[in-house]
């Protein structure tokens, strides 16, 4: 009877340690991909991903897939996210700015690794989800701010790096002005929300900006001013 219980909770994931969870995905997910700063895997050990899914998919939080948030919405597969996070190279000092904040466990990812993380939404619902939520679990690094997130935040440039969770056609001007000299930028880009590239950007001068086609990706379009319209 012992045998049968043991194997029984191995084979439900709900019944199983969050923590052990959250090790497995960094060690399968994460790490035997190519994740290879320990830093970013170091944030993925911390950050309770199970609380920044609906109760409901709590059990599925650490599968590699996106997942349900509510507004048509989705958090990102853990993959994707450390990817943009390896990419982007964060350092202690780094400003950061996020584009499309979610539910906020990317953000929160984030601020493990920089000093300030600025998040915009554009939906007030899911901000304030968002920052109740990273308020709770004590991640006083991360401003959220309701807005078109294709015009960035201006007024707090420059950004040390700048990642936008959410596919436009091109890289907005608004966010190539507000990245520092040697800043980075990672985005998803596409003539159509099928058919994405993951793009990273490395501003080299005032005007110089080296390019990087990272390879296929799937995301929720960017809305904005300078992005896709609404509909």
């Amino acid at each position: 009877m012992k045998q049968v219980a043991s194997k029984s909770k191995k084979q439900n994931p709900a019944l199983e340690n969050y923590g052990t969870m959250r090790e497995r995905m960094v060690e399968r997910q994460l790490a035997a991909r190519g994740i290879r700063d320990p830093r970013v895997l170091a944030a993925f050990r911390s950050v309770p991903r199970e609380l920044f899914v609906p109760e409901g998919l709590r059990a599925s939080a650490y599968q590699d897939n996106p997942l349900p948030i509510g507004e048509g919405q989705t958090i990102s597969q853990p993959y994707i996210v450390a990817l943009m996070a390896q990419l982007l190279e964060l350092r202690d000092q780094d400003r950061v700015l996020e584009v499309g904040t979610g539910c906020g466990f990317a953000a929160a990812i984030f601020s493990c690794l920089a000093r300030e993380v600025y998040s915009i939404e554009r939906r007030p619902d899911l901000a304030e989800a968002a920052r109740v939520r990273l308020r709770n679990l004590g991640f006083d690094r991360v401003r959220v701010s309701v807005g078109d997130g294709s015009l960035g935040i201006s007024e707090l440039a420059p950004f040390d790096a700048i990642v936008v969770a959410a596919s436009g056609p091109e890289i907005p001007a608004a966010l190539k002005a507000q990245l520092a000299v040697g800043g980075r930028l990672v985005m998803p880009m596409g003539a159509t929300h099928r058919s994405q590239r993951l793009t990273r950007v490395q501003r080299a001068s005032e005007h110089e900006f080296d390019v990087e086609d990272l390879g296929a990706v799937t995301f929720v379009p960017l809305i904005g001013r300078q992005a896709w319209a609404d509909s």
